[in-house]
C-alpha cells in the first residue's frame, strides 16, 4: 500500500504557487520517483491558454530534467468539489515513463480518489507503439 499523505502535502504546498489568472484554479502535484526523491508541480497559464503547463507536467518535467525517469507515486490537488485527476496531455506524458503508475487525486477538503494512469488511459503505449 503506497502512504500518499507525505505526497498529497508536498503538492498541496506546490500549488501555492501556482500561476492562475485566468482560470482561478490552481493545482498542485507531486510526484516520487524509485529513487525516493520528490519533485513538485503547480500550473502555470498563460494568456495563449496553449502554452499553459499542468501542474503534473511541471512535476514531471522537472524530474527528468533532473536525471530521474522511473517513477513511483503521484498526488494531484486543487480545490474542487471532487478530487481531479491529470488531464488527457498529462496521463500520455505519465505513460510515457510509468504507464501503470498510481496516481492519488485529492481536495482541499481530503476527499481522495485513487487510481492508475493504466486506469485513466487504457492502452496508452499500444496505440503509439502497434504492440
Amino acid at each position: 500500500m503506497i502512504e500518499y499523505q507525505s505526497l498529497i502535502d508536498a503538492a498541496r504546498h506546490a500549488r501555492e504557487g501556482a500561476y492562475a489568472p485566468y482560470s482561478r484554479f490552481a493545482v498542485g502535484a507531486a510526484l516520487r520517483t524509485r529513487s525516493g526523491r520528490v519533485f513538485c508541480g503547480c500550473n502555470v497559464e498563460n494568456l495563449s491558454f496553449g502554452l499553459t503547463i499542468c501542474a503534473e507536467r511541471a512535476a514531471v518535467f522537472a524530474a527528468v530534467a533532473a536525471g530521474e525517469r522511473e517513477f513511483e507515486a503521484l498526488a494531484v490537488i486543487a480545490d474542487s468539489k471532487a478530487p481531479v485527476t491529470p488531464c488527457g496531455a498529462c496521463r500520455q506524458v505519465l505513460a510515457e515513463f510509468a504507464p501503470t503508475l498510481p496516481v492519488c487525486s485529492a481536495n482541499l477538503e481530503g476527499a481522495i480518489f485513487q487510481s492508475s494512469i493504466a486506469e485513466l488511459l487504457p492502452r496508452a503505449k499500444e496505440g503509439i507503439l502497434g504492440t
